[in-house]
């Protein structure tokens, strides 16, 4: 049996081990105990006013070079890229494919944010528009700027993507100039702790910059005040128990929530079988429900296509689908790994229970045919679909995002507006797409489910070539949705920044702040 690596936690400048019984974190095929952690004994509040101190030094860095510093750092990981692609695979269950999809996901993050560092400059601070003439007399003059809080970030991510969550919160933060105190997942916390180990060897970021925490983060998010931050991804429940905490909003701390998210995949009525469009959406939604099993929260849970439409689509969806090996994410041509936890399994399997009551199973719903897997071990399931044939009642399907490699079908009619609202019903998402070559159903959707999303996606012939798919998350467009989706954003290019800075009005004499702010 291989070496049990023990994780540590990297706060005040050191690496240290937590003093309580471990907690165990299993190979998710294998079921083999590959690493223990503990945080017990850890004083989180030494840890977070440390990470407070590390802000001075990236403050008085200019963009360009905390941009150069995130561009080093990306190229420090890119350095141990076969590494860390293995190390997902054995701590998280993911293919070589899904393993690059986390991996590179983070350290193309950092890039783009180097490069908007480049652009930016030699300064400290951001200009948020134009002068403003405040009175009849254009010397007095306003100005909104943005400068980096004085305290530090936390960021709580979740299981799914421990590179590439990480590094979207990370770069962001750097790049803004606040110091970050990094909490993975603890299940799949492997990849991330060795990410962490790499750029703390770098010796690239000021002492202080970066920290981590290995496993629970005891009482670290009730030390916060209010020139802190703290940015979560995960369950809804979660995130709410997050954002009642006394000291969060008695100090008014800044919280980015990304939750839970029944993204929509909806086959317009004008596209025909075996058409480029029709095609693309097929791929998109195999893609969406594979990729990583499925655990993406980007991922789509609800196809809504044309009534007529049902039997076909169900047909092209399960070819495609039985097609796609499940198994040993090590072994040569599997598509599909395991689930990331047994408890993700359980979950996953109760959720298509629940399904059930409004919906029918038409593929998968078991482990499947697994390949080069040891008798019933690991957290397979396999891909599965089922169909709603009324997706007014539907109600489970419209409430419950299982996270796993499943979605339900959903057949629509005439009424454009009745799909809009049957799409509502997910209470808010991250990302929907719409599969049209006509252009007034595509106004119409756009602008119809638009309010209940973070992102739309629209599919058509002119872009299957070129198209990432809705699972992509662009370090260039926004990350968040409203409602259940955690109503925060993430990302964005520049409009990532504003969440780590505070956003002043500054009135005066117009050469006066010309020559501060502009200049």
């Amino acid at each position: 049996m291989a070496d049990i690596k023990q994780l540590k936690s990297y706060v005040g400048g050191a690496w240290v081990t937590g003093t309580g019984a471990p907690r165990a974190l299993y190979n998710p095929c294998t079921e083999q105990v590959i690493a223990e952690t503990s945080t017990d004994g850890i004083d989180f509040a030494a840890a977070l006013a440390y990470a407070r101190q590390g802000g001075a030094a990236l403050r008085a860095m200019t963009f360009a070079e905390r941009g150069r510093l995130l561009g080093d750092l990306a190229n420090a990981w890119h350095g141990y890229r076969d590494e860390l692609l293995q190390l997902s695979t054995d701590s998280g269950g993911n293919t070589r494919s899904d393993a690059k999809f986390d991996v590179d996901g983070a350290t193309g993050t950092l890039a783009y944010y180097a490069s908007l560092g480049k652009k930016l400059g030699d300064r400290t601070f951001l200009t948020d528009g134009d002068l403003i003439q405040l009175t009849r007399a254009p010397r007095y003059v306003g100005q909104h700027l943005l400068v980096p809080r004085l305290g530090a970030a936390v960021h709580i991510n979740a299981f799914n993507f421990p590179a590439w969550g990480m590094g979207e919160k990370l770069a962001v933060a750097l790049l803004a100039g606040m110091p970050v105190v990094v909490k993975p997942a603890t299940s799949t916390a492997p990849l991330a702790a060795r990410m962490v180990e790499i750029a703390v060897e770098s010796g690239l970021l000021p002492a202080g910059a970066l920290s981590f925490i290995a496993g629970p983060c005891g009482d670290l998010v009730d030390q916060l005040g209010f020139q802190d931050v703290l940015a979560f991804t995960g369950s809804a429940d979660t995130g709410t128990l997050l954002r009642s905490k006394v000291n969060i909003i008695e100090n008014s701390v800044p919280v980015n929530v990304e939750a839970d998210s029944l993204n929509s995949a909806v086959l317009g009525p004008d596209v025909e079988r075996e058409s480029e469009t029709w095609d693309l959406f097929v791929r998109e939604v195999v893609k969406d429900m594979t990729q990583k099993a499925g655990q993406k929260c980007t991922a789509i849970r609800r196809i809504f296509v044309p009534a007529a439409a049902v039997d076909a689509v169900v047909e092209d969806l399960s070819t495609e689908l039985a097609g796609m090996k499940a198994g040993n994410p090590n072994s040569k041509g599997v598509r599909v790994g395991p689930l990331a936890t047994g408890g993700q399994l359980r979950d996953a399997l109760a959720g298509i229970e629940q399904l059930k009551a409004c919906a029918e199973v038409v593929l998968g719903g078991d482990r499947g045919n697994l390949v080069d897997v040891e008798g019933d071990k690991g957290y397979f399931l396999s891909p599965t679909l089922l169909v709603a044939r009324d997706p007014g009642n539907a109600d489970a399907v419209h409430s419950l995002e299982v996270f796993g490699p499943v979605a339900t079908v959903l057949p629509y009619g005439d009424d454009t507006a009745e799909l809009c609202s049957w799409i509502g019903k997910g209470r808010g998402g991250l990302v929907s797409s719409v599969y049209s070559d006509k252009k007034s159903f595509v106004k119409e959707m756009l602008f119809g489910i638009a309010p209940y999303h973070g992102r739309l996606c629209i599919g058509n012939e002119r872009v299957a070539e070129h198209s990432p798919g809705p699972g992509s998350v662009l370090p260039s467009l926004i990350h968040g949705g409203p409602g259940r989706a955690g109503g925060g954003e993430e990302l964005g290019g520049l409009r990532g920044l504003s969440f780590y800075m505070q956003r002043t009005a500054v009135q005066g004499s117009k050469p006066l702040l010309e020559k501060l702010l502009l200049s």
